[in-house]
């Protein structure tokens, strides 16, 4: 196995896709809710439900582990300089204030990509599940994260 900072075999890339997070809980707390909405912008809701941003920060807050940690995990840091990737939230049902969801994952796809500029680099895709304590999915996060990778 190479060090956090070298760059990985395309085996060792490959083998985190299915990957599972070790996941945890977010508790939709009122107070928070109402501090992010005042820092958004976003009306204070009388009816319960939370913004829809919740779905991320719901699904990142219960990932686990920390951002660092998953850097580690795709062998690097963030002296590396990795960057974020794309993001698509998908809301199913709305997030309720008040309720605690559980955070489930895994690593979805690992592929090494080569650029005229920037050089060689790893896109790592992840999915993330919120999941209701009636155990339905609320809201599905997908995010990567581009690592650059220096040469050996």
């Amino acid at each position: 196995m190479t060090s956090a900072t070298q760059t990985p075999t395309i085996e060792e890339l490959e083998s985190l896709v299915g990957r599972q997070f070790p996941g945890g809980t977010y508790a939709l707390e009122p107070w928070r809710v109402w501090l992010t909405n005042d820092v958004i912008g976003a009306p204070q809701r009388t009816d319960g439900i939370a913004h829809p941003m919740f779905c991320y920060y719901a699904a990142m807050a219960g990932l686990g582990i920390s951002i660092n940690e998953m850097f580690t995990l795709c062998y690097a840091s963030a002296d590396d300089g990795p960057m974020f990737g794309e993001c698509d939230i998908q809301q199913l049902r709305p997030l309720e204030v008040g309720s605690t969801y559980t955070v489930r994952g895994e690593i979805t796809s690992a592929v090494r990509k080569q650029g005229a500029r920037t050089g060689t680099f790893d896109i790592v895709a992840f999915q993330l599940e919120v999941v209701a304590a009636d155990g339905e999915v609320s809201s599905v996060v997908s995010n990567s994260f581009i690592f650059p990778r220096r040469s050996s």
